[in-house]
């Protein structure tokens, strides 16, 4: 059996005459998307997959869709005779243009086998003549395939026995994502043993030595592994040595490592390659030469073998030498290459006549932590989820390391000044952005958005430019707007009599989804808020004496600063004496819950909308109810319409009845806390929500006042008797005047059998429903129409919005940069930005 390698993200370009089998080969080994057929293109254009005429127009549109499969790094294959050298340039160029691998798979099908195959097309016969011409055509360039640009060539001899092939699939060498670490990061070392063996001993790693005293390993008793970023050797006291540790290390399984210009320089030096000895290389080689022959072949096989850079952790660390944009992470191509070993020059030099780098991180959006040297700089700094570990030991700096994921610093200062560098060391990055300034690029769609692990949400170019103005105009100060909750669906609509909502629908729902139990909790008639409360105002770049922020959920601020100051003094004093801030470990954490009464937002609606329609309802039946009584005083037949009318006048007193319930005094302000959203280092999604609601009533018990309780059971739904009890809570919540209750699963953030499950459906009471649809809604007429709403939109965008807020509080949480956190709490106010029924 013949195994052929292909790297699992690359451009296979099936070579062979018609007849050879290359359609049938391809269905075997590749799945039916990952096949582009240049016959199938033909039938695509026009209509005929023997129509030659369209080929050029085929070809088109085939290169097309493999250039955005290969852009989503997805492996292609070109099912056609690519027989042509020119044919098989235009697909290599086109791997190359995606930083991709091209493999050509060459079926060299003796020329009688395809004749006979042929006959048997019947009437999609090939001329027999043109078969014998392709064959002439693929034996004079056969051997010549190799030197195309083709990163793999595999040829299946006329001899091979086709059906015995199997093709293996393999990593790119880049491909480090099952490396989870921990890790230390190390940067440029340039030769400076002494520094490098004082820092890993200072990160926790254990030296070997020799018998000659020379450091040749160095293991962690905690299994971490370094990464050294490049630039091992050249103007340091000892290159040879420090080759020696990391060689070591590398060989033992404790540290991986990426080459740097330098070590690229050297690999041709030692190759005899004409190179200018400058910047220590002619020092290095020095030291090399008197190691010893063996020795040198050791080093250059080594940093040989070392790949451009590295993608780890599945995706969220990066490591190369000079850094990486994203569309370049991952990939495999000489201008990959180039970029992780030289950087980005601008084309212009310096008053020193140096190169003038460009400053690639400050436009760096990527989801990926990259980690880098290259560019000595005087401090390590993080910009946009970057950092350069150059910090100049051979310069006289310090030799720094990273730790990941704890993104600690880890430092040891240079010895001596081994080198004069050829310009001063600058910080990292040149002018960062304010901290606080939002970049257009950031929010201005079309958006991909990748919430880590929980699935991508796109947000269209009309939806961002709807959010724009409410965020930059209306929004709280971007520094402490870190979250904006999803909106809540409501459960599917009742088919019990004289209702639009009952808590059946949603533990059907959960049920279905296969969530085992759920927790029903009080559903308040207040506003939606978030409340962020910090000790430390450094944290969020706040000024001295800052407590904090409450807002919205489109972002807004609730209060005048005079009341929000009062009320996030008293929440401060709550949650000491309740101990949140030490059990948390954290000096800031961010609240997700109700304020009351509802009243203090919804005042203009109660007053403009809400009272106007209950005066004008009861007036007019009231003035319909004394006529009509008037003309049956007179013996008219008007009892039908009578009857109508007062039930008419019974619901506008209803409706009445429901706004007024929820009319409070702002001297009655109070928080309803239910979620933990997150603190210093975690983000609490995992956590079940009756440890969340323990917490509210922790917060309640230290001030009834300023917190309110919220009242909650949980329910095992297969368990009818639970579920019987649990209506009844409902009808006896809503009776009393309650909005009605929010049914969530216990477990908090979980997988269905569908995907992600609702964070939440609210089951809003009967005569709360009222003040939404009207005071007739439950005519048996308006009933009968409002089932028939639309819920699964809503459904779709709460689960949406849920799942880039989620993303948005693990940014916070981790200290990410803000931008970033905002991108994903402007996609949530993007996707509000689009119109739905504001009634569901």
């Amino acid at each position: 059996m013949s195994t052929l390698n292909i790297p699992q993200t690359s451009l296979v370009v099936l070579v062979g005459i018609s007849g050879s089998g290359k359609s049938s080969f391809a269905a075997e080994h590749f799945g039916a998307f990952e096949v582009l057929s240049s016959d199938y293109f033909r039938g695509l254009v026009g209509n005929d997959p023997s129509d030659q005429s369209v080929t050029a127009a085929a070809f088109d549109a085939l290169n097309y869709v493999a250039g955005k499969r290969l852009a989503a790094g997805l492996l292609t294959v070109v099912d056609a005779t690519s027989l042509q050298p020119g044919d098989r340039k235009k697909l290599v160029d086109l791997a190359k243009s995606h930083d991709t691998l091209a493999v050509a798979l060459v079926l060299d099908t003796p020329l009688r086998t395809c004749l006979e195959r042929n006959e048997k097309r019947g009437l999609d016969q090939v001329p027999a003549a043109v078969i014998d011409r392709q064959h002439r055509q693929l034996r004079k360039h056969l051997r010549g395939i190799r030197r195309e640009g083709f990163a793999r060539v595999h040829i299946l001899e006329p001899d091979t026995d086709v059906s015995q092939v199997t093709i293996h699939r393999h990593k790119l060498l880049n491909d480090f994502r099952d490396h989870t670490g921990p890790f230390d990061v190390i940067g440029d070392v340039h030769g400076c043993l002494d520094e490098l063996q004082r820092l890993l001993q200072k990160l926790g790693y254990t030296l070997r030595f020799d018998s000659r005293g020379r450091a040749v390993d160095a293991s962690h008793d905690e299994a971490r592994r370094a990464i050294f970023v490049g630039d091992l050797v050249d103007r340091g006291p000892d290159s040879a040595g420090v080759l020696r540790l990391v060689m070591g290390m590398v060989r033992a399984g404790h540290a991986l490592a990426v080459p740097g210009n330098h070590e690229d320089k050297l690999v041709r030096a030692l190759r005899g390659r004409k190179v200018t000895l400058n910047h220590g290389l002619g020092e290095t080689l020095e030291q090399l030469a008197a190691e010893g022959e063996q020795f040198q072949r050791e080093v250059e096989r080594f940093c040989d073998s070392l790949v451009s850079h590295m993608v780890l952790d599945d995706g969220r660390l990066v490591v190369a030498h000079a850094g990486l944009l994203e569309e370049y992470q991952g990939r495999a191509s000489q201008r990959v290459r180039a970029f992780a070993l030289y950087g980005q020059v601008t084309g212009e030099v310096d008053e020193y006549g140096l190169p003038i780098r460009y400053p690639w991180a400050n436009d760096y959006r990527g989801l990926a932590a990259v980690l880098y040297g290259h560019t000595p700089v005087t401090e390590v700094e993080w910009v946009n989820n970057t950092a350069c570990l150059d910090t100049g030991c051979v310069f006289g700096g310090t030799l720094s390391a990273m730790r990941y994921p704890e993104r600690e610093i880890v430092q040891v200062a240079a010895a001596e000044q081994y080198c004069e560098p050829a310009r001063p060391l600058e910080p990292v990055g040149g002018p960062a952005r304010a901290d606080h300034v939002m970049d257009m690029k950031d929010v201005t769609g079309p958006l991909v958005l990748k919430a880590d692990g929980l699935g991508t949400v796109k947000i269209g170019e009309a939806q961002a430019a709807g959010a724009l103005e409410t965020i930059s105009r209306f929004a709280t100060d971007p520094r402490w707007l870190r979250y904006l909750p999803p909106t809540m669906s409501p459960c599917e609509s009742s088919k019990l009599p004289d209702y639009l909502e009952h808590p059946a629908e949603a533990f059907d729902y959960f049920r279905k989804q296969g969530v085992a139990q759920v927790i029903c909790q009080e559903k308040h008639m207040g506003s939606r808020a978030v409340l962020l409360l910090a000790k430390n105002p450094e944290r969020f770049a706040a000024p001295d004496g800052w407590l904090g922020a409450l807002h919205t959920r489109t972002g807004r601020p609730f209060l005048e600063h005079a009341a929000e100051q009062k009320l996030l003094r008293g929440a401060h004093a709550a949650a000491e004496r309740a101990g949140l801030f030490r059990e948390l470990a954290s000096d800031w954490v961010i609240l997700d819950g109700e304020l009351l009464p509802w009243s203090l937002k919804a005042q203009e609606l109660i007053t403009g909308t809400y009272a106007s329609v209950g005066a004008a309802a009861s007036t007019a039946t009231d003035a319909a109810l004394s006529a009509l009584r008037r003309a049956e005083a007179n013996g008219l037949e008007v009892a039908d319409l009578l009857e109508r009318t007062s039930a008419r006048a019974q619901n506008a007193k209803a409706f009445r009845e429901s706004y007024r319930r929820y009319v409070g005094s702002p001297e009655e302000l109070s928080f309803a806390a239910f979620q933990i959203l997150a603190s210093e280092g975690q983000s609490h999604e995992t956590r079940s929500h009756d440890w969340h609601m323990s917490w509210g009533q922790r917060l309640h018990e230290a001030d009834d006042t300023l917190f309110t309780s919220t009242r909650n059971r949980v329910v095992t739904v297969e368990d009818e008797q639970e579920v019987v009890a649990a209506v009844r809570w409902w009808d006896e919540l809503t009776a009393a005047g309650g909005e009605g209750m929010v049914v969530k699963p216990l477990e908090n953030l979980v997988k269905g059998k569908r995907g992600w499950v609702q964070p939440g459906l609210k089951v809003r009471g009967r005569e709360y429903l009222r003040l939404i649809y009207g005071p007739d809604y439950l005519e048996p007429g308006n009933l009968d129409r409002l089932r028939e709403r639309a819920t699964d939109r809503k459904r779709q965008r709460a689960l949406q919005e849920y799942l880039l807020g989620l993303q948005a509080l693990r940014l916070t949480a981790s200290g990410a940069p803000l931008w970033q956190v905002h991108q994903y709490v402007f996609g949530v106010l993007a996707l509000e930005s689009e119109p739905l029924d504001p009634r569901l």
